[in-house]
């Protein structure tokens, strides 16, 4: 009967940029899971039904994403079981997309440093969520004023960050025009209590002409220089020495002729 059969445990939510996937052990044997989605103001929708998997993807019914849900758990019999007895299920903890689901990877469009300036162009990470005509909404488009970005920038081979922040998707940084900056771009919710930065861009650094020392650093030229006066010196003192030694036999042969 159903008062044997495991419950679920280990509830989880897993959400990125509002695709939000339910996780859950254990694996069932003899038994299936549904899962059940109860929001504080709306109807209970029931998501992949009978099924024998420990993850649900629930981003469709997540639509309105203010709204605070619950997920049950439902360990269930087959279909042909009787429907009337209330099975076992787990609760998971309360979740809120727009308060918890994680701000993607922004991606870098372009980017160039010209003079003092690095100018980066970047585009907002797309959700499952669409408009009207089907194209798809971005994290701006559902968190407009609360989204902004941090571009966090820094010399090329230096480890001091500096960033800057921005509401648009464009920055423009005033640098040192000699060298070369390292840079990524970072989504940030500053009314979060959690969750609050998102995930980070790939780093990408400026390829402006660089000189030999700026490329190898002072410590390989020192070490060319002591090989360099090490060579120069044994090719001085070498042939000195070579050339005495020379001298001296000479006159070492010359000897017995000055004793006859």
């Amino acid at each position: 009967g159903y008062a044997e059969l495991p419950r679920a445990v280990n509830i989880t939510w897993s959400s990125i940029n509002f695709k939000t996937i339910l996780q859950w052990q254990p694996k069932p044997s003899g038994y299936f899971y549904t899962v059940e989605i109860h929001g504080q103001t709306s109807d209970i929708k029931k998501k992949c039904i009978l099924t024998t998997e420990t993850e649900c993807d629930v981003t469709d019914v997540l639509r309105n994403v203010n709204e605070t849900y619950t997920a049950h758990i439902l360990s269930v019999m087959s279909a042909g079981m009787d429907n009337f007895e209330e099975p076992p299920f787990a609760v998971s903890e309360k979740f809120t997309p727009y308060s918890q689901t994680v701000i993607g990877k922004p991606e870098i469009k372009s980017y160039t440093q010209k003079g003092s300036k690095l100018n980066v162009m970047f585009k907002d990470p797309l959700t499952p969520y669409t408009f009207p005509n089907g194209s798809f909404q971005s994290i701006q488009d559902i968190f407009q004023h609360d989204l902004e970005y941090k571009l966090y920038y820094w010399k090329d081979q230096s480890s001091g960050k500096k960033d800057a922040t921005t509401k648009s998707h464009t920055f423009e940084i005033s640098i040192d025009s000699t060298k070369n900056y390292c840079f990524y771009v970072q989504g940030i919710i500053p009314s979060r209590r959690e969750n609050r930065n998102g995930q980070e861009s790939v780093v990408l650094c400026t390829s402006i002409g660089r000189n030999i020392l700026d490329e190898y650093g002072a410590e390989v030229f020192i070490i060319i220089a002591v090989i360099a006066i090490t060579v120069i010196t044994l090719a001085i003192v070498i042939p000195v020495i070579l050339c005495k030694r020379k001298k001296a036999r000479a006159a070492r042969e010359k000897e017995p002729l000055n004793g006859v």
